[in-house]
């Protein structure tokens, strides 16, 4: 799918300022849609997005984005172990607090902060307040995004019972929203089918009855309202133990927040203390809104049927944008800069997908692989440009030639 203003439709797979602008008829690689995937608190799923481990190769395709194949220099599945392989040894490699140490202490300074923030908004002067707003705002997205991204994943620790704490703790708890739907909505569909039409193409991050200025500006101020409605809607899919494990961990995540600001902070009435609470829980809301579409609509998107294997769909659907220390903090790297990492490696922490983001960009360029990347000023303009396109009509399917 085209990026540039006055390319074609469909040019011929090359890259423009790290955007595919065309991308070549896939043939010869029919992969089966969606096979025994049900909902969460049915049966399963055969998605195996989180399927890699250290020292455990996926394999994959080969496909190069110019629609040359690649000769048999290489069977089928080698570029992905290959590269499997490569980022194994850097994770063997590293040490404990590389591998999770990092993280877990920016969440534990996160919440280290909390008193501070909560002591400032007691504050009648308007610079010690706004430090209150801008903290509690910078602590809570750290924690409902950074920390709620990596425990969806395991990747905050290699222990499968405190993963699911975690979990818990950061999605139910933090979030206000329920873990099997984020996992399965998030891990299952988006990481296993990434730009595959009408699975994990991003589309419910589409509002099309919302002209390109309200969506882009005024309607993220609403995510930490229509987060809760979302996650209560969705506890009909879950089994009545989850839901209401749910229920309860939202109402006391909510409850904390708000007796706290009544409490320390000394707002003196309800309402006040709730409009606090949303332009909090909305400080950063209009960044996370356009991370989530700028790094992978506008890309090649594929049908469930013709799709590319992993390391082609991951390198042509997901799109890095440069590291930003407030973002990195508050979303990690695996969000900002490493998404392209973090969509091979899932598993991985946020610190880990920055340490092997060399390996990882040097080896797909070397196989003339897309490793896309673009600024955040360059892709807001795109889509204020573009939001018809990219954000109203459905995107066209892209097709890859030349496969043998």
């Amino acid at each position: 799918m085209p990026l540039e203003d006055g390319d074609p439709v469909r040019p011929r797979g090359r890259q423009v300022n790290g955007e595919v602008s065309g991308i070549p008829r896939l043939r010869g690689m029919g992969d089966a849609s969606l096979r025994g995937t049900t909902a969460p608190g049915g049966s399963r799923t055969d998605v195996m997005a989180e399927g890699w481990e250290p020292g455990t190769a996926l394999g994959d395709g080969n496909v190069t984005p110019g629609g040359a194949p690649q000769r048999a220099c290489q069977p089928e599945e080698a570029l992905m172990t290959e590269l499997s392989e490569l980022v194994q040894k850097v994770v063997k490699s590293s040490s404990w607090w590389e591998r999770h140490g990092t993280d877990i202490s920016i969440l534990a300074c996160s919440f280290l902060l909390l008193p501070a923030g909560f002591l400032c908004l007691r504050s009648a002067q308007a610079i010690p307040f706004l430090a209150g707003v801008l903290t509690l705002g910078v602590v809570h997205h750290t924690l409902t995004v950074k920390g709620s991204h990596l425990a969806s994943h395991n990747a905050l620790t290699e222990s499968k019972s405190w993963s699911k704490v975690w979990a818990v703790f950061f999605i139910e708890l933090c979030s206000a929203f329920t873990v099997e739907q984020a996992t399965y909505n998030h891990v299952k569909i988006h990481h296993g089918y990434t730009n595959v039409i009408g699975l994990g193409d991003s589309s419910t991050w589409k509002l099309p009855f919302l002209n390109r200025y309200v969506y882009m500006f005024i309607a993220p101020l609403a995510v930490p309202i229509l987060t809760p409605l979302v996650a209560l809607d969705l506890l009909r899919h879950v089994e009545w133990k989850a839901a209401l494990r749910t229920l309860c961990c939202m109402f006391l995540g909510f409850y904390c927040h708000y007796w706290l600001l009544l409490h320390v902070s000394g707002f003196q009435s309800p309402w006040s203390a709730l409009l606090c609470m949303l332009v909090t829980r909305s400080l950063l809301a209009h960044p996370y809104i356009h991370v989530n579409i700028f790094q992978h609509i506008g890309l090649p998107m594929f049908a469930a049927d013709r799709k590319p294997k992993r390391i082609h769909l991951m390198s042509l659907g997901v799109l890095n944008l440069p590291r930003n220390p407030l973002l990195d903090w508050s979303f990690g790297h695996s969000l900002i800069s490493c998404h392209v990492e973090h969509h091979l490696f899932p598993s991985l922490s946020d610190n880990m997908c920055l340490k092997i983001k060399p390996v990882v960009s040097q080896y797909l360029k070397q196989k003339k692989l897309p490793y896309n990347e673009d600024t955040y000023s360059s892709r807001l303009w795109l889509f204020l440009q573009r939001y018809e396109e990219l954000m109203v009509h459905a995107p066209p399917i892209t097709e890859l030639v030349g496969i043998q």
